[in-house]
This record gives structure tokens, C-alpha cells and sequence, in this order.
């Protein structure tokens, strides 16, 4: 869909555009886990980190709960600089199970404590943080806590000599100092970070930014080198809300983000990288019949995500919704000039649906569905599909990253790469908590 949207963007014939993903592709990736042919991120991520299958939930322990070591950890007791970027809750499942051992990903208060400790040789084990989910690190006594206990993480972190940062103006000064700055977290956002449709560019740097920092900060840091993971995690937040042009815009800043990462590469070519996804979300098509079209221009005209066009709405007083739909979400923030009754009433009715999340749920879903609609894309789900995804890489030895494979067999690759083993690690391990005492488990997750 985004490299489409790029090629109707640019011409008015129908030329070929490609992203820089399309020169890197190399294979393709199955996703299933131990218990499911459709997996979650925990186990999609934990087959990449712990290169094993687990049911879906896990974060990085194997089907029995017990922690496995993962590259990120193996990598690290082996002299790599480590780092983890992310725009979702730096807590949430994919970064999570990189450097996090729990039993099931909502228990996020446990995982924020694995993050920042340190490993058998008393190092904190991941070097650089950048993401979202400040609040699973101030104590439940903090008015911007999400947490279920008085633990005060943030403050761990600094009382063991981590950098911390959280404005956009810390952020910037990391470019400008020739000194070591690591170990660092910096948590831009309470929650997940803005979709880049969104963004505000004063308060949160973008994906594409912080990975640039990122590299820079890493590659000063170790001779050895270093090993980094990069999420646009908000792309498959835009796949669970069927929400077309918050999707697209995400994913094009990722494709910046490869650029960026392509360069480094380019100029370091010892160095791979490894691009791939650890589920498609959403069963996307372009096409919806009878009609053998798709408009990527109406994506263009809107300039909110479905999540802030809802957000605005729910705090709008009841008897002006429809007013303020009409007058304002349509014309200001879909670009829709000519909607119809029937697409007012969509909307008016989702946001009558009784439960918070349902509501959330159902109200994104109205507005990405009219927007889909007159672009002509299809959803098949507002979850997860079994589909393959892609595999793409660059640089050193990228030869033997082909083909089609499990995606635990990809993590193995990658640790044989890196030459480390997580077999040392994950004995250190044994002993580990992976159970938090008191936390709220979904029973499905809107965004996972």
C-alpha cells in the first residue's frame, strides 16, 4: 500500500516506485507459534531474541516459563554495545523480549525492572533505550503512573548511573557532546509514542531520528561493535485499527528509518542488517470488489490517526458530536467534503457502544472504515494473520539471510552472526522472576 501511495504521490503516470526495503528483499519469514498458527508479537519477538518457539503471551521464556537468554543479553556479556528503539511503551511485547524474562507481556511493572538490570558481570545489560511508556516507571503514588505498586524504576535507573532523559530538547543536546553518555533510556511519551501521522516534532523525535542517535552513540561506544533492534511498532497499531493512512505514513517513516540504517551500513561494511516483521496484522488488500481500483489519494487528504480523531470526539460534550463530525472531523482531519448520512451515523453510533475499550475500538474502526472505503482497501481483521512476511537484508554476509524459514530460525542466524551463544546466559538466568503478583491481563490485545 505505501509504495503505491508513494508512486500516485509523485506522478501522474503509473511508473514504477520502489522503497529501499524492495532492494534488500531477500525471502520471507513464517510466523506461527508453539500454540497458534496467528502469533503475537511476545512469542514472534521471543523466536527472533531466544530463537525458540513459545506460546503467545511469553516474553522470552520457552513454553514451560522458563527465561531463555537472548541475543540482545548474549551479545552484551560477549562485549556488543546494545540498544533498543521502539515507538510503542518501551515495555511493550517486542522490546520487551529482548531483555525481559515474564510469563505473560502484560505484566509490564516487571518487565520495566528487567530492562534496567544488570547482568552477570554487573553491566546494564542494554546500553541505550529510546521509546514511549514512561508511565511503567514512576510509582502508582505519581499522577502519570500506570504502575500497580510504589516502585520507583525511573529513579532505580539513575541511582545505578543511567542517563535519563524525556523532553525533545534532551534529546537534540545527545548529537551535540563528544561524551559517553551511556547507559541511556530516553522515554519520550507516557504511553506508546505518537503515530507519525500525529507527531509533534517539538516533543517526540521520530523513528528514523532516534535510530540515527542511536547508531551514533552505539557505534562510539564498543570496538567490538554493537547490536541494535529497531520497532515501527505504531505500523502495527494502525494495522489492529484498520486505519489506512495512519498505516501508511508509519510505514514510510520506517522506510526513512532503513535509509538511515542502509547509510550506516554502507559506510561500516562489516556491519548487517536485517529487516523482517513478526506477524502482518490486519489482512490488508488494495481492491475491494467489483471494482479492480484503489484511491491512494484520499489517504492523502486526511491528517489525523483514527486514535486522535476519536480521542478529540470523546471528549466532545454529547449533543454536539454530530455537529462537530460534520463540521470538523470530516472536513478538517478526513478531507471529506461530501459525506453522506449514512457515514455520519457510523460514527455517531460507535461512539454509543457501552465499555471503554469497546467504544475506542469501535470508533477508530467507523472512522478508519470510511476512510478505507473510499479509498478501496480491504481489512480482513482488526488483529493478526498467519500470512508469511518479508525478509530483507544488507551488508556483511547478508547471503545467508534467504529464503523461506521459521522465524526462530532467523534469531538462530543472527546469534551465529554475532558468534554468541545465550546458553550461558540463560543459566545465569534460572532464578529469575518471571511473575508479577499484581497486574491486569487482557484477554486480548487491541494493539499486539
Amino acid at each position: 500500500m505505501a509504495r503505491s501511495f508513494m508512486q500516485d504521490m509523485g506522478t501522474e503516470s503509473h511508473e514504477p516506485w520502489s522503497s529501499i526495503l524492495d532492494s534488500m528483499l531477500t525471502g520471507s519469514v513464517r510466523t506461527q507459534s508453539s500454540n497458534s498458527l496467528v502469533t503475537d508479537s511476545a512469542a514472534g519477538a521471543t523466536a527472533f531474541a531466544c530463537g525458540l518457539k513459545t506460546h503467545n503471551g511469553a516474553i522470552a521464556v520457552d513454553t514451560n516459563g522458563t527465561p531463555c537468554g537472548t541475543i540482545l543479553e548474549a551479545a552484551k556479556n560477549a562485549g556488543y554495545a546494545t540498544g533498543l528503539v521502539t515507538t510503542s511503551r518501551i515495555t511493550h511485547a517486542t522490546p520487551a523480549s529482548f531483555a525481559a524474562h515474564v510469563v505473560d507481556r502484560d505484566m509490564e511493572d516487571l518487565i520495566a525492572m528487567h530492562m534496567i538490570s544488570k547482568n552477570a558481570t554487573r553491566h546494564t545489560k542494554v546500553d541505550l533505550m529510546f521509546g514511549g511508556g514512561m508511565c511503567r516507571f514512576l510509582p502508582q503514588s505519581n499522577d502519570n503512573s500506570c504502575r500497580n505498586d510504589d516502585v520507583d524504576v525511573w529513579q532505580a535507573a539513575k541511582d545505578s548511573g543511567v542517563t535519563t532523559l524525556t523532553r525533545r530538547s534532551e534529546f537534540d543536546l545527545l548529537s551535540q557532546t563528544n561524551q559517553s553518555m551511556l547507559p541511556l533510556i530516553g522515554l519520550f511519551a507516557h504511553s506508546h509514542m505518537a503515530y507519525t501521522i500525529d507527531r509533534d516534532s517539538t516533543s517526540q523525535p521520530s523513528l528514523s531520528e532516534m535510530t540515527q542517535t542511536a547508531l551514533n552513540l552505539l557505534d562510539d561506544t564498543s570496538d567490538k561493535g554493537f547490536f541494535l533492534m529497531v520497532e515501527g511498532a505504531r505500523i502495527d497499531m494502525a494495522g489492529h485499527d484498520n486505519d489506512p493512512a495512519a498505516h501508511v505514513h508509519d510505514i514510510i517513516e520506517y522506510w526513512r528509518t532503513v535509509q538511515k540504517v542502509h547509510q550506516f551500513v554502507h559506510s561500516n561494511p562489516d556491519t548487517l542488517v536485517v529487516s523482517t516483521s513478526d506477524h502482518e496484522t490486519g489482512g490488508l488488500a488494495l481492491g475491494i470488489d467489483p471494482e479492480y481500483t484503489w484511491h491512494p489519494r484520499v489517504l492523502n487528504q486526511v491528517t489525523k490517526s483514527a486514535e486522535q480523531v476519536c480521542s478529540y470526539l470523546f471528549r466532545t460534550q454529547k449533543q454536539d458530536v454530530a455537529e462537530v463530525i460534520e463540521d470538523h472531523v470530516f472536513p478538517k482531519y478526513l478531507g471529506i467534503d461530501n459525506h453522506t448520512q449514512a457515514e455520519l451515523e457510523v460514527v455517531v453510533d460507535a461512539l454509543q457502544v457501552k465499555g471503554g475499550d469497546g467504544r475506542h475500538k469501535a470508533c477508530k474502526h467507523a472512522i478508519g472504515g470510511i476512510v478505507s472505503k473510499r479509498a478501496r482497501v480491504g481489512w480482513s481483521t482488526g488483529g493478526h494473520t498467519g500470512a508469511d512476511v518479508g525478509l530483507y537484508a544488507y551488508g556483511n554476509q547478508m547471503h545467508k539471510i534467504k529464503g523461506n524459514m521459521e522465524n526462530s530460525h532467523l534469531g538462530t542466524l543472527l546469534m551465529q552472526y554475532l558468534d554468541v551463544s545465550p546458553s550461558q546466559v540463560t543459566k545465569a538466568l534460572a532464578n529469575t522472576a518471571t511473575r508479577q503478583l499484581a497486574f491486569f491481563h487482557s484477554p486480548h490485545h487491541d494493539h499486539d
